[in-house]
């Protein structure tokens, strides 16, 4: 995600002026940018968190009947049987292998961001510190007041 984004949950004067708004045209609206603004970080990980919890119980309810060979879910045809069974074994690797590689590009994109933030930072401190060559302290690419 873009940290520089116009409505990224923090105290920004766009996040704030929506938040006055919604008071201001239908209360609920101003609450949940409220809550938008104080908790907006904490969603990520809540979101990451339910899904894995919810992934977690329904691998623990299709285990517990794998075995089963009841109504629907056993064809009677034990060849059949097997074979789909090492295609669902072989799926559900491929899954996780998935999943790790999703973990690990997540965990390069932080690093990207992190790297292209502190260089940013890098940049701006050189340019304040050699007193941006004369355009009075104003910031680079704007122009003068």
């Amino acid at each position: 995600m873009n940290q520089s984004a116009l409505l990224r949950p923090d105290w920004t004067p766009a996040t704030v002026a929506l938040m006055v708004l919604g008071f201001m045209v239908f209360w609920p609206l101003g609450l949940a940018m409220l809550a938008y603004i104080v908790f907006g970080e904490r969603l990520k990980t809540f979101k990451k968190e339910a899904n894995d919890k919810a992934d977690g119980f329904f691998a623990a309810c299709r285990g517990r009947h794998r075995g089963f060979r009841g109504p629907g879910f056993g064809t009677g045809n034990v060849a059949f049987d097997e074979w789909r069974e090492a295609e669902l074994n072989r799926l559900e690797e491929e899954r996780r292998k998935l999943d790790e590689m999703r973990e690990e590009f997540d965990a390069y994109m932080r690093e990207l961001r992190k790297a292209k933030d502190k260089e940013e930072f890098d940049r701006f401190m050189r340019e304040r510190r050699s007193g941006n060559g004369g355009n009075g302290g104003s910031v680079p690419g704007f122009p003068a007041a």
